[in-house]
């Protein structure tokens, strides 16, 4: 008989499941405090949560029974996952149980905006009858841009098509073949900007997505235009959305996360052109019991023996395995994310070359992690060791491993490719005795680079001179060089110099280097 331990508030519909187990018996404690817990914790093989437990090292430490945690959620920012994996106890989530959830309220958002109905409502109340000031907008023949087209962009193509809305869409991991497939327009950011009647985001909040929809993106777009946002807060520029609802460039907009939450004095509802929701995408009876019957199930099948289908950390390996691969999960992340920034096209295939003594050893968690440096770039924080595969699966990427006893000149050898519709990417590392990760080969290019810090590749011809304006240039914008290495494919050919830099390079600061003629491009990388 295993123990279960809930200690925040599920549905009980949620935990049906466990209460029909044979071999589970339940307590709930969700009036327990942290020392309570603490206290008791020992006694458990497995903790059901939501966000208000903090899951912490402490709490883990004293854990001592605990195989298993379930988040009935898809955060996992209370649980500390480095010591829930140090310590052998593996955690899962429900992504997928607010999906239809979320997708369902920016399709209400959407209506909502269209017609007007929550200022409709309010003037109402206010005993006005007013039919005149709250004309609306019909979505049928309307323009809906997508910028991120997962799970729940997906679900909120596919309500829109129902509305004869043409969808244009922007994502990373989209190609022009599947978006024919899913009868949507391929497009970039520009075009969903330029092309689209409302603007609808659902990517994760990261340093490339923070403040996308900024003053520069709104002078792109249609006059008129109407925004929705009910992914996370910090995507949009909220002064900027301000002053481009006031000049009349955007028409309105629909919010149901901001950058601050609680607020109290966002300038935003101020607008009578803005409605707003206090982040309901996910609050529905339905989407609650989904995910509480998601992590439930997943704790039954964990405790059976059964393989879980969410799980959000590494899972446990023996001590021997762990300590002979370790060393090559850094390098093969750091080549993962090193290779992602070579391109901007959507990959579609990633090929795993392990040679000499790598081609001996258990490569499953090495390619993983190769495969999180590649997706984190786009996706963020969601992405860990076990679901990168999981999740490039769900993009249509196939991932090919591939064995070879030859030794290439080292004693270990991993190249990480990558192929997109037009291209192909590689980059090559390796452990060196004493030295550690190194960064060995870009494309056909060698080269020794310690893959960490802040890393300039810049791509150019191979004339007398390049090397010096670019110390020149970087100067003038106060970047010290800290290494330099430089090789050649020919003699007054195609050349490549990588650069460790002092900080992260800006945009406009690329974008100086990328207009000296010799240079064909640069591309700043930050590992």
């Amino acid at each position: 008989m295993f123990k279960v331990l809930i200690s925040d508030p599920l549905s009980k519909e949620g935990i049906y499941p466990l209460n029909q187990a044979n071999h589970i018996s339940i307590e709930m404690a969700i009036d327990w405090s942290q020392e309570q817990l603490e206290d008791r914790i020992a006694e458990y093989d497995a903790l059901l949560v939501r966000s208000q437990t903090q899951v912490t090292r402490n709490l883990i430490m004293k854990a001592h029974k605990l195989k298993i945690i379930g988040r009935a959620g898809v955060g996992v920012d209370n649980i500390d996952l480095d010591a829930a994996t140090e310590y052998g106890i593996i955690v899962v989530n429900a992504p997928n149980g607010n999906t239809n959830s979320a997708a369902e309220h920016t399709m209400a958002m959407i209506m909502a905006l269209s017609r007007k109905i929550p200022q409709a409502y309010l003037s109402l109340k206010n005993k006005h009858w007013d039919r005149k000031k709250y004309v609306g907008t019909e979505l049928k023949n309307k323009t809906l841009g997508i910028i991120g087209l997962g799970r729940i962009g997906a679900e909120v193509a596919y309500r829109a098509k129902g509305q004869r809305m043409t969808i244009i869409a922007y994502d990373p991991f989209l190609t022009e073949d599947k978006a024919e497939k899913m009868d949507i327009r391929y497009g970039t950011v520009e075009d969903v900007l330029k092309d689209a009647d409302f603007i609808t985001i659902h990517t994760p909040l990261l340093k490339e997505t923070r403040h996308l929809l900024n003053a520069e993106a709104f002078k792109l777009v249609k006059p008129g235009v109407q925004i929705i946002n009910c992914a996370r807060g910090g995507i949009i520029d909220e002064d900027a959305l301000y002053q481009a609802i006031q000049s009349n460039q955007v028409a309105g907009a629909a919010l149901d996360v901001f950058e601050e939450e609680p607020f109290y004095n966002n300038k935003l509802l101020e607008l009578p052109e803005v409605i707003a929701t206090p982040h309901l995408g996910a609050s529905t009876f339905e989407a609650q019991e989904s995910v509480a019957i998601d992590v439930s199930e997943d704790v039954i099948r964990f405790l059976a023996g059964d393989v879980v289908r969410h799980p959000v950390n590494l899972p446990s390996l023996s001590k021997e395995i762990l300590s002979e691969i370790e060393p090559y999960f850094h390098l093969a992340e750091k080549i993962g994310t090193f290779l992602i920034h070579l391109t901007n096209e959507a990959v579609e295939e990633i090929n795993l070359y392990y040679s000499g003594d790598l081609s001996k050893t258990k490569i499953a968690p090495i390619t993983r992690n190769a495969v999180k440096g590649l997706l984190t770039r786009h996706l963020g924080e969601h992405v860990n060791d076990v679901n990168a595969l999981y999740l490039a699966e769900k993009r249509g990427i196939t991932i090919h491993e591939n064995k070879t006893s030859s030794t290439k000149g080292f004693t270990n050898l991993l190249n990480v490719e990558i192929k997109t519709k037009s291209e192909k990417r590689s980059v090559s590392g390796t452990l060196l005795n004493g030295l550690g990760p190194r960064i060995v080969k870009v494309d056909h290019y060698s080269v020794d680079v310690t893959p960490k810090g802040h890393l300039l590749v810049i791509h150019h011809k191979d004339q007398p001179g390049v090397i010096g304006k670019m110390g020149s240039l970087l100067a003038t914008h106060q970047i010290n060089i800290a290494t330099m290495q430089v090789d050649r494919a020919d003699i007054g050919g195609d050349a490549i110099m990588v650069m460790t830099v002092d900080r992260h390079i800006e945009k406009h600061e690329l974008l100086a280097i990328e207009e000296v003629d010799e240079i064909h491009d640069a591309t700043a990388i930050d590992l």
